[in-house]
This record gives structure tokens, C-alpha cells and sequence, in this order.
């Protein structure tokens, strides 16, 4: 007679359930084996969730875009592993009395990819290209708190009035309007990049292409192999190429997170973005120390069009869709990485900072879909009349589950009738930049430096990446004061009344706070997570 053990081992054959090894290997196989050539030369190869819009550091708005970025340019700062800002091209700088000027010393070893010195005018050209509204640079407003970068950027005054200016070749001087606690943090952004001048003038919008890329990071151009991947060689003339281990980076454009650990676990990458929410409790018992969590700086949120109907003019309804959600269920049964239900607009993880948040939070379930329901009925809308909305998300199998939640708590709480749209990366960006026909739709910003002005800025109606229309007086006036005012009460005073006065608008709807998650194999060494997400792969080493 077949032991019990056998006749459960067949039947688990028969459904294609790998249950019946005691071997973790055979349950969930990892092949661990790095690309090391004979002569020693180390090859990273990393997931990068979707294809980078850009690769001009004053033009890219992604964080696929970021990430190659980092590897590829040196900031004046940059963001050490545990998260801190440290020196990069700058190899120091000091403050004036009044806060209002920086001074920046260059690094003699500061050079570009082709042997050419790294200069402060340089930066002085790149950050002026920066705000130039001729580049329509969507991270522009990052600049806002040098003198005349607002100006320049609405147009009023020429990019050579930037308050930036070369006192020789290694010394840049920074003027800025007013105090600004978050200031250093910007120049870590891509942003703040310096590009080469003569590629630019030479290739236009090409400059950034293999051949005709020049650029001052740890790694250069080598290939780009649009959706399919994006090769990096290492530059012998960055100042800090001595530490530098890996000799080659490869960046892959992996949207489907069964795709990426399918990827991973045939050993064809070392660190997959992209951990698919139903392999997660297999993840977490067969390779735990191959899973990297991290409380990160970003949110969740559905954004809603507010240039168009029906959510243009229409509050109660903004808030009867942001109510009817119930965001526990989808950290708890779809997420399920310790990610927090977003009640504010502000990540608890960010620095110095107790948000607001909305005034129903305290509400039971069921007072709370009452309420929703209330709201829905008085901004004209009823199981008769219902209402009609598109739920337009990229692509990713989270993005499309909590679409599907959604979606189905919008009809089951109010009546409503919704339809998904689901589209590639690219043409997503551009649907919600345009706002032609866009009605709600799913994104996540990840701060770009820690503190709550990043989160902030995103909803000032001046901000290039704005993508609700949002355009309130008040909001602008108070983000705008708060992000000049020194660390403290007073400025954490205004800036609760912005975000306060955010939620009472409802542009967005936050649905949780972000936990980052990575598998990175066991011989990549040196990561250390940090909450704003931004690694270099120069800090990294592969070690057999």
C-alpha cells in the first residue's frame, strides 16, 4: 500500500504543487551564480521596473529614469548608503551667516568621461538649462529657492539671471532668495546634474544616446537597447573610481513582477525592484535573507483630474471616492509588506514631522461608507444617476489588483460605475500629463530629498508634475511660506495648515505609505536601505 506521504507527493504532482522536497533549493530554485568573466570583470545586472521617458538628467521625471541616472552623473552631493548627504563633486562648501549663499570647492579630480576637467561653469551652464523653460524641465520648481529661478521659469527673466555664478574654475557660488532647511538635499537630484556642454550643442536631444553621451559618474554609456536593456561600463576618470568594484552595470525594463523573479530565479539578475505580491509568502520562507524591506519616503495615491468634469468643481464627490475606500484591506490582503494605510499625504517615516489627516479617519466602517454615500448623493450622483469614471493605471499585477479593489469598494459602497485602463509606462506618463481624457488614475512619488517639502511642492499649481490640475491660492501660499521658514514649530505650524487644507481639497487620494521591497542575491555586498529609495551601484560589490 502507498504511504500517505507518497500519495500526497502524486497528488501534489498532479496540481503542479511543489510541496513534497524537504529541499528549499528544489522548492524554490535560485540560481546563484554572478557574472564574473575569467579576468575578474563584475557585471550587475538589476531589474528596473519600467523603461526610463529620458535619460537627460533635466528632462527625466521617472524612477526607472533616476535610478540610471545616478550611475551614470555626480551630483555636488550625493546620498550616502544610510541615507545622509555627503560630498560627491563638491568636495566641500560652506554657508553664509544669513543661510542665502553657498559656497562649493570642486574636487580636482573632477572629470568627465573623456578626460576633460569638470568645471564650475559647468554647473553654472547645466543649472541654468535646468530652469531654461526652452528644456521644459518637469522638475524645474526644485530650483525655485535660487535667486530668479521662478522667474526664469515662468518666462519673466533670461536662465543667465539664475543666481549661480563661477568665481573660478573650482569654485561655484549659490545665491538663494530666502533661508531653505531642504537646500543641500535638491542638489542630490538629477535635476542638479551637471550635462556636457558641447554633447548638447552637438546632439540636441540626442546627447544622451551611446556615442554621443559624455558623462562624470562612476559608470558611461555603453548601449541602449530600448525595452530591453540599458548597458553601463565603469569610467576610469570619476574621482572615486578607485572605490568603485563593479566594472559593468546592466538595467533591465522588467514592469511584471512574476517576469522579474522568474528572471531572478534563473540567475539571469542580482537585484530584482519587482517582488509579485503572490509570490511573496514563498519569498519570505525559501530566500528571507534575499528579501530587503525598507520604510521608504513615497505614497500610493490616486490622483484625480480635477481639469475636467466629473471631478473638476466637485468636493463632495472627491471625498465620497477617497472615503469609500477601505485602505486596510489592500495593505493587508493585497500588499502585505508592512506598507501603512495613507490617512495624510506625509510619510510617518519623514523627518521632524507629525501630519494632518482627514477628518473622518476616527469614523467606523460603517459611519464612514454612511458618510461616503451622503456626500456621493449631494454632489448629484445616485443609484439611478450613477456615476461614470475610468480607473486608468500602468502596467504591474499590484497596480492592476488594487485597481480591481477599488474599483469594486467604488461600487459596492456607492453605486458607481467604473472601468479599467490599463497602458504602458510611456503612454501612461503622457495620458496624465495631458489630461485630455484622463479621469482617476494610479501613481506614487517618491520624495526626493527627506523632508515634507517634496511631497509638498508636488501639489503646488506650479509644479511641472502636477498632474490633477490642482491650483489653490491658499495651498500655494502656505507650501510656499513653510518651505522658507527654519526646522521648528512655526514651520511645522504651517505646514500641517497646508496639508490640512490639501486634504480638505482632495486633489489625490493617498492609499498607503510605501515599503520598499528587492531581492538582491546573497554575493551582492554594501546595500544598506534608506528611506529615499536611492542607490548607487558604484557603492556595491560582487563578491563569489
Amino acid at each position: 500500500m502507498l504511504s500517505r506521504r507518497i500519495l500526497l507527493c502524486l497528488l501534489s504532482a498532479t496540481l503542479g504543487v511543489a510541496a513534497c522536497s524537504s529541499d528549499k533549493s528544489e522548492q524554490f530554485p535560485v540560481k546563484n551564480t554572478p557574472a564574473v568573466s575569467d579576468d575578474g570583470t563584475a557585471t550587475l545586472r538589476r531589474g528596473n521596473g519600467a523603461e526610463p521617458e529620458s535619460l537627460d538628467p533635466h528632462q527625466a521625471r521617472s524612477v526607472p529614469a533616476a535610478n540610471v541616472l545616478r550611475d551614470l552623473y555626480s551630483g555636488l552631493v550625493e546620498i550616502a548608503p544610510d541615507g545622509e548627504i555627503v560630498p560627491a563633486d563638491a568636495e566641500s562648501w560652506e554657508v553664509g551667516e544669513q543661510k542665502l549663499v553657498y559656497t562649493f570647492t570642486l574636487r580636482d579630480n573632477a572629470r568627465w568621461s573623456n578626460g576633460e576637467p569638470l568645471t564650475a561653469g559647468d554647473y553654472v551652464y547645466s543649472l541654468r538649462r535646468s530652469v531654461d523653460p526652452v528644456t521644459g524641465s518637469p522638475y524645474a520648481q526644485l530650483h525655485t529657492p535660487i535667486v530668479n529661478a521662478n522667474d526664469i521659469i515662468q518666462g519673466d527673466k533670461p536662465p543667465e539671471s539664475l543666481g549661480v555664478r563661477a568665481l573660478d574654475d573650482k569654485t561655484l557660488e549659490i545665491t538663494l532668495k530666502s533661508p531653505t532647511p531642504y537646500f543641500l538635499g535638491t542638489l542630490a537630484h538629477s535635476i542638479s546634474y551637471p550635462v556636457y556642454r558641447p554633447a548638447v550643442e552637438a546632439h540636441g536631444a540626442a546627447f544622451p544616446q551611446p556615442g554621443n553621451a559624455v558623462t562624470n559618474g562612476a559608470y558611461k554609456m555603453a548601449s541602449w537597447r530600448v525595452n530591453s536593456m540599458i548597458g553601463l561600463e565603469r569610467n576610469t576618470e570619476y574621482w572615486d573610481d578607485a572605490n568603485t568594484a563593479i566594472d559593468r552595470v546592466e538595467f533591465y525594463p522588467i514592469t511584471n513582477g512574476n517576469s522579474a523573479l522568474s528572471r531572478y530565479q534563473a540567475g539571469e539578475l542580482d537585484w530584482a525592484t519587482k517582488v509579485p505580491i503572490s509570490q511573496y509568502d514563498a519569498i519570505e520562507k525559501y530566500i528571507p535573507a534575499q528579501l530587503h524591506t525598507q520604510p521608504a519616503l513615497g505614497v500610493y495615491y490616486y490622483g484625480l483630474n480635477l481639469r475636467r468634469p466629473p471631478f473638476k468643481d466637485a468636493p463632495e464627490l472627491r471625498h465620497a471616492l477617497s472615503m469609500a475606500i477601505d485602505r486596510r484591506v489592500i495593505v493587508d490582503k493585497i500588499t502585505r509588506g508592512d506598507e501603512i494605510p495613507a490617512y495624510g499625504w506625509i510619510p510617518p517615516v519623514v523627518e521632524g514631522y507629525d501630519g494632518a489627516k482627514f477628518e473622518w479617519t476616527t469614523l467606523s466602517d460603517a459611519d464612514r461608507n454612511a458618510k461616503a454615500r451622503e456626500l456621493y448623493e449631494k454632489a448629484g450622483y445616485s443609484e439611478d444617476k450613477p456615476l461614470e469614471v475610468e480607473i486608468r493605471y500602468n502596467s504591474g499585477e499590484g497596480n492592476k489588483k488594487i485597481a480591481s479593489v477599488i474599483a469594486s469598494m467604488w461600487r459596492s459602497v456607492l453605486g458607481a460605475d467604473v472601468t479599467l485602463r490599463n497602458e504602458e509606462w510611456k503612454v501612461f506618463l503622457d495620458s496624465v500629463r495631458q489630461g485630455a481624457t484622463t479621469e482617476a488614475y494610479r501613481l506614487a512619488w517618491i520624495g526626493d530629498y527627506n523632508d515634507p517639502n517634496t511631497f509638498f511642492e508636488l501639489m503646488n499649481s506650479k509644479f511641472g508634475l502636477n498632474g490633477t490640475g490642482y491650483a489653490s491660492a491658499e495651498y500655494d501660499r502656505l507650501q510656499e511660506k513653510q518651505a522658507h521658514m527654519p526646522d521648528g514649530p512655526e514651520r511645522n505650524k504651517v505646514m500641517k495648515q497646508a496639508e490640512a487644507t490639501l486634504l480638505a481639497d482632495s486633489p489625490v487620494i493617498p492609499i498607503y505609505f510605501y515599503v520598499s521591497k528587492y531581492l538582491i542575491k546573497d554575493y551582492v555586498k554594501g546595500f544598506e536601505g534608506n528611506p529615499l529609495d536611492a542607490y548607487y551601484s558604484k557603492d556595491l560589490s560582487i563578491e563569489p
